[in-house]
């Protein structure tokens, strides 16, 4: 089988790859296990949620994804209060840089059920398999298939087996955390508001979810360490139930009352990740490429970046050159250099400025939180960079 391009990996950032090449006429075919994502009953939802930024939103509305998914169980970002361990508060509001929302708080399962039913009706070969080894233009699938192509992407996440088989460099640092997500029912309302709290080397974060029959909801996502983590995953239903909102509700002051959670916990592994992101024939997108704390709530948002760039450089190729082309990818590559570095540095400085317990640091970084807070232009800035444009 002979494909122009050949997409290994079927997440939210493979679907969106070979969703986006096939809109620009291009011969594609994804290479993965091939599982229809679950679909929630109401009131139930997806244990992972996303912060999708102003750009992603108008990059999924124009493949027809945004559309396609329930807006009920979507929920905009209005404001963020970010507050520090001591009395720094930052708070961003869209109407300070005259923009409707912030960001929108959108389930995983949800964007892979869109984009599940958006290739089956552009017809796109779906082959339900995986990579065994790649070598000069052509993998080998677990099944013994051979499959070739003048470009394999990589969208096969943090352990690409891909970037593996393709010798790129790659760099990981361990944080020693895990990050926690449940949903919770909470007293009071959240006002679509998201809350970020910096204490004790933990970043805790509610995200703000559609109200239930229960009352009010808010997705968590709490980076503690991996004894703490571990703790609280260990925990029977019953134990959890009672520990964990006293301990949020300790670092939260209470913000939104009474606390109650309303679905499993699950833990994953922080890491700060860099890999060499193209080479003649290969290119790596969303985590197989990079991976950055989640504190910013960026890491989906870059890889649909790297998404939109990609495609809009194969579909702007000149003929003679084929997709594989390493002056080809290279564009991509530095097109995506600046964005990716910032935000790495951006998230990994901002997780050890608080990491750290310096005598004189504590004062220093929440004196800086309430300047922010005096200044317009500065949160401005910080709102179009959230934003993604």
């Amino acid at each position: 089988m002979k494909y122009d391009v050949i997409v290994c990996g079927a997440g939210i950032v493979g679907m969106a790859t070979a969703l986006a090449l096939t809109r620009a006429r291009i011969n594609v075919a994804l290479v993965a296990p091939k599982r229809a994502p679950l679909a929630m009953p109401a009131e139930q939802y997806h244990a992972r949620v996303y912060a999708i930024s102003q750009a992603s939103q108008a990059f999924l509305a124009s493949l027809g994804i945004w559309d396609a998914m329930p807006q009920e169980r979507i929920t905009a970002v209005d404001a963020m209060q970010v507050n520090g361990d001591r009395d720094g508060q930052v708070v961003l509001d869209a109407w300070q840089a005259a923009q409707p929302h912030l960001a929108w708080i959108v389930e995983s399962g949800e964007i892979e059920r869109a984009l599940f039913q958006a290739l089956a009706i552009y017809g796109v070969p779906w082959i339900d398999d995986t990579m065994r080894s790649w070598q000069d233009g052509q993998i080998t699938t677990g099944r013994g298939q051979v499959m070739q192509a003048s470009l394999f992407i990589g969208a096969d996440g943090a352990r690409s087996p891909l970037r593996t088989a393709a010798g790129m460099t790659h760099q990981k640092r361990e944080y020693g955390d895990k990050g926690l997500v449940t949903h919770l029912t909470c007293e009071k309302p959240h006002q679509n508001t998201a809350y970020q709290w910096f204490s004790d080397h933990h970043v805790l974060a509610f995200l703000p979810m559609p109200d239930t029959s229960e009352g009010h909801q808010v997705s968590l996502v709490w980076s503690v360490d991996d004894a703490t983590a571990d703790r609280y995953l260990q925990m029977d239903e019953a134990a959890l139930a009672r520990a964990l909102p006293e301990a949020l509700n300790r670092v939260a002051a209470g913000c939104l009352g009474k606390l109650t959670v309303r679905s499993p916990l699950h833990g994953f592994p922080l890491t700060l990740e860099k890999a060499q992101s193209v080479a003649s024939g290969v290119a790596l997108v969303g985590d197989a490429a990079h991976r950055v704390h989640p504190l910013a709530g960026q890491g989906l948002n870059l890889g649909l970046v790297d998404v939109k760039v990609l495609a809009q450089v194969l579909a702007g190729k000149e003929a003679f050159r084929p997709y594989g082309d390493l002056r080809v990818l290279e564009r991509y590559a530095r097109t995506r250099a600046a964005d990716v570095m910032a935000m790495r540095l951006a998230t990994d400085g901002l997780y050890r400025l608080f990491a750290h317990d310096l005598p004189a640091l504590p004062l220093l970084r929440n004196a800086g939180m309430k300047l922010v807070q005096q200044l317009p232009w500065v949160k401005r800035r910080l709102i179009a960079g959230a934003s993604g444009f």
